[in-house]
C-alpha cells in the first residue's frame, strides 16, 4: 500500500506505460490503492502480466503489450481500457529508456531510441487520448520527466533532451486541452532505485576507469 491510501480515484480507469517494473509499477500500485482500475502497458507482455498478477487485484488490472513508439499500440491500450473498464480517465506517460554515452561516442540510433521512447512515446499517448478527453470534457495526463531534463547530465544528452522536451510537451498540451476540461502535468523525479538505474550504475562502474567516482555520484535521472 502507498503511504496515503483511500478512494480518490474510485471507479476511474488509468493507463500506465512502462508499467512492468520500477516507477511505472509503483505508480500502478498507487493508483490501485486509491481505487482506480489500471491498464499496465509495456513492451514485454509476459513481464507485464507477471507485474499485474503481483498487484493482487485481478478484477481491477489488465496487462497489454505496448510499444510506445507505435500509435496503434497506444490506441489499442485505450480501446482495451474502455472495453474492460468502461472508461478512460488517466494516462501516465512513464515509459523511458537510457542509452548513455558522451556525444562523440553516442550513436544516432541510441539518441533516436531514447527520444523515441521518452518523448515521442508520450506525444503518441497524448495523441491517442486527447480526442476522448476533449469529448468527455475531463481527463488527466501525467508525464514522467526527470531532474536530468532540468539540470542536464554529462553522458546523457539524449536522455536529458528527451526529459526536457517532456516539459515543453506538457505545457503545450495543457494549453491545448485545458479549455476542454482536461489537465496535463509533469513530475520530475530525482534518482530512484530501479532496474534501469541499477543497470546504469553497473555500466558506470565498468566504464569509470580514470573518471573520478565523484563525477559518477552526482548524476541523476
Amino acid at each position: 500500500m502507498s503511504a496515503i491510501s483511500g478512494n480518490l480515484l474510485a471507479g476511474q480507469a488509468a493507463i500506465v506505460t512502462g508499467a512492468a517494473q520500477g516507477i511505472g509499477l509503483a505508480i500502478a500500485r498507487a493508483l490501485l490503492d486509491h481505487g482506480a482500475h489500471v491498464v499496465l502497458g509495456d513492451i514485454d507482455l509476459e513481464r507485464t502480466r507477471e507485474a499485474a498478477t503481483g498487484l493482487n487485484a485481478p478484477e481491477r488490472t489488465l496487462a497489454v503489450a505496448c510499444n510506445v513508439m507505435r500509435l496503434e499500440d497506444h490506441e489499442a491500450a485505450v480501446a482495451a481500457c474502455r472495453e474492460w473498464f468502461g472508461r478512460i480517465d488517466v494516462l501516465v506517460n512513464n515509459a523511458g529508456v537510457t542509452r548513455d554515452g558522451y556525444i562523440a561516442k553516442m550513436s544516432e540510433d541510441d539518441f533516436d531510441m531514447v527520444l523515441g521512447v521518452s518523448l515521442k512515446g508520450a506525444w503518441l499517448g497524448t495523441k491517442a487520448v486527447s480526442p476522448i478527453f476533449r469529448e468527455q470534457q475531463r481527463g488527466v495526463i501525467v508525464n514522467v520527466s526527470s531532474l536530468s531534463g532540468k539540470q542536464g547530465n554529462p553522458g546523457q544528452t539524449n536522455y536529458s533532451a528527451a526529459k526536457a522536451g517532456l516539459i515543453g510537451l506538457t505545457k503545450a498540451s495543457a494549453k491545448e486541452l485545458g479549455p476542454s476540461g482536461a489537465r496535463v502535468n509533469a513530475v520530475m523525479p530525482g534518482l530512484i532505485r530501479s532496474a534501469m538505474t541499477s543497470l546504469h550504475e553497473a555500466r558506470n562502474l565498468c566504464r569509470q576507469g580514470s573518471r573520478s567516482a565523484n563525477e559518477a555520484r552526482w548524476r541523476t535521472f
